[in-house]
């Protein structure tokens, strides 16, 4: 047995005088975190490219996941973000962060307010660009915000610090009407996130009690193999090691339900192991796991057990899974298992020969995008004293997550109690189960409470990825009129080995290629196919992102191939009244011509910047986008929710809207305060609840930015009834008291069912959202034309949201989804898993990477029949053309099309030379 060797320091920590017992090699987070409780230090990547667990030690910001203790001198001064300011004490800083919306998923925040202190501890008046360089010095990343509000916090902090504005600056001012609806009020869980007392999975993992195992899984390092053995056998003899549990601990199915309810399916989505028994499918399956009592000595034993594999051809894309040589992946199950064909209108065929048509053609690769959170995927399960198996994880799907593994675990769904952790981030990965049937299997397996904390690299080899869609599109246009007549496609969609989903993602291309355009006659063809690589997740933008990508490009060239201008182009055939959708439906409502008046002069004077400033060796160019998606679950979408009056005179809201940084505690809230507004009930007497499975009743997953639109209109509903049964003969309320006195109800339920329909699987025909968003982008970028490279300059964005909620919130998933589109455009990728498995690798866009100019205008005209006071969604109408407004300024700068995501250096280059 080796010896652990500690040395012991004094610290001043937060200005306390502190002994501290480590082993040198320990990392100063894990000091922090796990000995002295401040877990106000976020965790990340574990890599030190996330800032995340940013601490000031000796004046100087660090990065305390890469901080070994042997660097740390005796008598150090550390601050952490306890040592910043605390609840009913807040720094100028935090102050700033929640006065302007800095904090969305609030998992990077403690390291940015540390970071920030750092900056005005040693200049206390920079500009915007001193704040920018500072955060790109110190890899202080976000994937949620764009950047934009967190230096808008800083320079506000600052002038409070210098004494150029009052503290009171800092403060929301709560509007004259008492309405927080449409106002910038501050999220209710701001002050937590700032202050870094919110508990995410691995804080709240380190108050489990002392019989806590951890989790420590055996995944696969090949894409497509037959098991042929799994030794455990020295791994069970590890120390610390309470089990090694593979597939035949498993009680249940031991599979994970993908949802499949069409016959014209041809799999039965019982395709993905919990725990791999046959075959390996993909890159990081797992095979085994691990359960001991500290983490290391779980991976420890995890590298011992041994398995024996016999290796078969893997197919990393669409094209090589169908090939006719091709085997099946899963066998009985033939790779392309999901088509959607659209027919609409006329025969296309003739249209594209006749000699008055222009034509417009390509062949389009989209990315498999990582989503990157900076909070890897963390879960743990217990068994409770109610007799339910309790699994709390970064679901955003509580429900169907618990639907989706019970019988693969042997339980039914109402014996598992699926709650929700405060979460950093998804962006959708999360609407598919990750980590929650291996803990509850875990859990169930060694009868003791066990965590999983997945690393960076699990996180980025053992989560779903954004799809790739392969391509081919023609559209057509009359000659004279400018008019489309025609568009054809087809596509195959690289959906990885498991299909939870996919045939939703294959029907979004007939319903968003070409979308926002008034096209008589399509004809496509959308298919889902099964390969190797990463399996497909929902990702922001589902489906939408590559629809886009084909769709607008074709109505960029075919402006330049009628000579028109692409604006003006747009104008001619955006929807008006008399439009159809590509799917045959009529439009919610019609906003695009008001938001292309609205950017004409923004446009215009764009031109005339770039083409000012463009020179030989720097090209610059302008490109828009036009964006539509739907904001509900196709067809029909149903929430239920109660609300509980509290004997306070306040309401407890039960709805199961997951929050994963998009704003779940606003948008309950601020809907909540504007339909109970007779009642006068104070904001702050409103509150949010965590999603809990045995606790609310199914509200949906907080995915296909239904959320605001069925769960608020759910919420609108509930309200109503307890207005309803608590309203006196006099126009006023009974309060709680006088409610129990005349034996009122206390608890009031609410539902409400959208009325959309399910496009037709044999002509794709139908109605799928009846409510919908609208966005266009405007981008300028600079090309380097001797390497390639392109920088974003300026981003504006017009849209039509209907009645905006919260607008910080708003303007937060917008410019979150601007920083997510330059990197989907320019960056992001996960093909190679050894290149793309890290944060920086992968292409994460930091802050050097995003304009600092930015701006948003709002149409708030067109309120929406389906939606609470007029609500659409936010989430992802905004993120499915920000790509698509770079890629065609790329093309304005300086010529180059490209037709493959991203647009890396080489790509560009290369699109310059042909």
């Amino acid at each position: 047995m080796s010896l652990s060797l500690l040395s012991q320091k004094r610290l001043f920590i937060n200005g306390v005088e502190t002994n501290v017992f480590a082993e040198p090699d320990a990392k100063l987070s894990e000091v922090l975190r796990e000995q002295l409780n401040l877990t106000g230090t976020k965790v990340g990547c574990g890599e030190g490219q996330c800032g995340a667990c940013s601490v000031i030690l000796n004046g100087k910001v660090v990065r305390s996941c890469i901080t070994k203790m042997k660097r740390v001198s005796e008598l150090s001064q550390i601050i952490t973000i306890e040592g910043v300011g605390e609840p009913g004490n807040l720094h100028p800083l935090q102050k700033a962060w929640a006065l302007h919306g800095a904090a969305q998923c609030g998992f990077c925040s403690p390291g940015f307010i540390v970071s920030a202190k750092g900056l005005l501890d040693v200049n206390d008046s920079p500009t915007r660009d001193d704040i920018r360089q500072w955060f790109q010095k110190h890899r202080n990343a976000c994937r949620c915000t764009g950047y934009k509000p967190l230096v808008d916090a800083v320079m506000a902090a600052a002038e409070v610090m210098r004494g150029d504005a009052p503290e009171e600056s800092l403060e929301f001012k709560m509007p004259e009407d008492g309405r927080i609806w449409g106002s910038y009020y501050p999220r209710p869980t701001a002050v937590a996130k700032v202050t870094g007392t919110l508990d995410y999975g691995a804080d709240l993992g380190l108050k489990l009690p002392d019989n806590m195992l951890h989790v420590a899984l055996v995944q696969a390092e090949v894409h497509h193999a037959n098991i042929i053995s799994i030794d455990t056998s020295k791994a069970e003899g590890m120390p610390g090691v309470a089990a090694v549990l593979t597939a035949a601990d498993v009680k249940g199915k031991n599979r994970i339900f993908g949802l499949v309810q069409s016959s014209y399916h041809k799999g039965d989505g019982w395709e993905r192991p919990i725990i791999n028994d046959t075959k390996v499918f993909q890159y990081g399956d797992v095979l085994a796991m691990v359960c001991a009592e500290t983490r290391e000595e779980a991976e420890a034993a995890a590298k011992e057990v041994h398995v024996e594999l016999e290796l078969l051809p893997a197919y990393l894309s669409a094209p090589e899974a169908m090939a006719e040589d091709a085997m099946e992946i899963h066998p009985g199950t033939p790779n392309v298992y999901f088509t959607q064909p659209l027919i609409k209108g006329d025969d296309t065929a003739p249209i594209f020969k006749q000699d008055d048509v222009a034509v417009v053609e390509g062949d389009f690769i989209s990315s498999r995008q990582p989503h990157m959170p900076i909070e890897p995927d963390v879960a743990f399960a217990f068994m409770g004293d109610d007799d339910l198996l309790h699994i709390h994880s970064k679901s955003i799907a509580v429900h169907l997550h618990a639907f989706m593994i019970a019988e693969g675990m042997g339980l039914t769904p109402d014996k598992i109690a699926l709650a929700a952790n405060p979460m950093g981030g998804t962006f959708g990965y999360k609407l598919s189960p990750t980590s929650e049937a291996l803990v509850g299997v875990a859990a169930m397996a060694t009868g003791r409470p066990c965590l999983l904390r997945y690393s960076y690299f699990q996180q980025m080899t053992y989560t779903g990825k954004r799809s790739p869609f392969y391509i081919n599109a023609r559209m057509a246009a009359d000659k004279k009129t400018g008019r489309l007549l025609a568009m054809e496609h087809d596509y195959s969609v690289d959906h990885g080995p498991y299909c939870e989903m996919g045939s939703v993602l294959t029907s979004r291309g007939i319903q968003f290629i070409g979308a926002g355009y008034d096209i008589p006659n399509i004809r496509g063809m959308g298919r889902t196919v099964c390969t190797n690589h990463a399996w497909g997740a929902a990702f922001r933008g589902f489906g939408g992102v590559q629809s886009v990508f084909a769709g607008e490009t074709l109505i960029d060239e075919m402006a330049r191939e009628l000579g028109q201008d692409p604006l003006e182009f747009r104008y001619v055939n955006c929807y008006r009244e008399g439009a159809t959708t590509p799917t045959g439906a009529t439009p919610d409502v019609i906003a695009l011509p008001q938001l292309l008046d609205a950017l004409r002069p923004k446009y215009k004077e764009a031109k005339e910047r770039t083409a000012r400033e463009s020179t030989d060796e720097i090209k610059k160019g302008v490109g828009i986008a036009v964006g539509v998606y739907g904001a509900g679950a196709d067809g029909v979408d149903t929430a239920e929710v109660f609300i509980q009056y509290d004997s306070d005179n306040g309401v407890t809201l039960g709805c199961s809207w997951e929050d994963h940084g998009q704003g779940a505690d606003i948008g309950a809230v601020g809907t909540t305060h504007e339909a109970l507004l007779p009642m006068g009930i104070p904001v702050e007497k409103i509150r949010f609840s965590w999603p809990d499975s045995a606790k609310q009743p199914p509200a949906g997953p907080a995915g296909a930015s239904r959320s605001q639109v069925v769960v608020g209109s759910a919420l609108n509903a509930a309200c109503k009834a307890m207005m309803d049964a608590l309203k006196k003969p006099d126009g006023t309320f009974m309060t709680y008291d006088e409610a129990v006195s005349a034996e009122k109800p206390t608890r009031f339920e609410g539902s409400y069912s959208s009325m959309g329909s399910v496009c037709d699987p044999e002509t794709g025909l139908g109605t799928p959202f009846v409510n919908c968003m609208y966005t266009i982008y405007l981008s300028e970028v600079s090309v380097e034309i001797a390497t390639g490279k392109v920088k974003v300059d300026r981003v504006s964005c017009v849209a039509d949201l209907g009645s905006i909620n919260n607008r910080l919130a708003v303007d937060g998933q917008i410019y979150g989804c601007i920083a997510q589109g330059i990197g989907l455009a320019l960056s992001e990728d996960f093909e190679d898993i050894k290149k793309h498995s890290t944060m920086i690798g992968a292409g994460f866009p930091y802050i050097e990477s995003i304009p600092d100019d930015m701006e948003i205008e709002y149409f708030e005209n067109n309120l929406r029949e389906h939606g609470p006071f007029g609500a659409s969604g936010a989430g992802e109408g905004p993120m499915v053309n920000p790509h698509m407004s770079v890629i065609n300024a790329i093309r304005d700068a300086c010529g180059a099309r490209i037709y493959r995501l991203p647009a890396t250096p080489e790509r560009v280059l290369e699109a310059l030379k042909s």
